[in-house]
């Protein structure tokens, strides 16, 4: 069976690419930080899914420390996973302007939504990148990019934090071949979708939420096809 591994695994956004992945026919590895919900998760999951594998991981992903020695242990029991994504992540307070932020606010949206994202790519990625295949989205938000709509300011740990997951992506992805060497790379804007994040007033449900990262997951990708890039809706949109 093919391995996909997917953060923020327990809920929302995670939890219905876990979910679709299975039905597709992958085996997951499913990381969260609460225990609890991971394990409830899991056995919903595997109610439904009873001939694929789930195994869990639970880390708070703002540990870093604790994130790379949890990598570490997926890394030895999953080395050659074929699917990576990463949807976990943290809204800064409504208030977090560049001037009004704390240290702590700064810090604690970075860390999840930034260099956790980092550690988990330098820790997960390479094994891909040397087989030369797979798989590798990472949500970020149109909230993080230089332009088009909503990118007047406000929420700054949250909109910097994911012009850095944007700045990443493309990154890697030219690092790695724009494609040409097998292993995808790609940024994902999900839209205001009815999580905890999102809440309960937004337009789309988590499962349309999830539904582009899913088909970057499992399409076909021929020459002159692009990666590297920001998706919305099946569709590339400017940084």
């Amino acid at each position: 069976m093919p391995i996909a591994i997917v953060t923020g695994a327990s809920r929302g956004l995670g939890f219905e690419n876990a979910k679709g992945l299975a039905a597709l026919g992958y085996d997951i590895v499913m990381v969260a930080k609460d225990q609890s919900r991971l394990s409830t998760a899991q056995q919903s999951l595997q109610r439904d899914f009873s001939d694929r594998t789930f195994s869990t991981f639970a880390v708070d992903l703002a540990d870093l420390v604790a994130t790379r020695a949890t990598i570490s242990q997926i890394a030895t029991a999953h080395p050659n996973p074929d699917v990576v994504i990463l949807a976990h992540g943290v809204m800064s307070e409504k208030m977090s302007k560049t001037l009004r932020t704390t240290d702590e606010e700064w810090r604690r949206v970075m860390a999840i939504n930034l260099d956790s994202v980092f550690i988990l790519v330098n820790g997960l990625v390479p094994s891909m990148a040397e087989a030369r295949k797979g798989r590798v989205i990472i949500y970020s938000a149109c909230l993080g990019r230089m332009s088009g709509p909503g990118n007047m300011g406000g929420l700054a740990p949250y909109r910097i934090s994911k012009a850095g997951v944007n700045a990443m992506v493309r990154n890697l992805a030219h690092e790695t071949g724009l494609g040409a060497r097998g292993l995808l790379v790609d940024a994902v804007c999900p839209n205001h979708s009815r999580t905890d994040m999102g809440g309960a007033d937004a337009p789309r449900s988590a499962e349309e939420g999830a539904a582009c990262a899913l088909w970057l997951a499992t399409r076909e990708f021929n020459a002159g096809d692009t990666t590297g890039v920001l998706w919305e809706d099946n569709q590339i949109v400017e940084w």
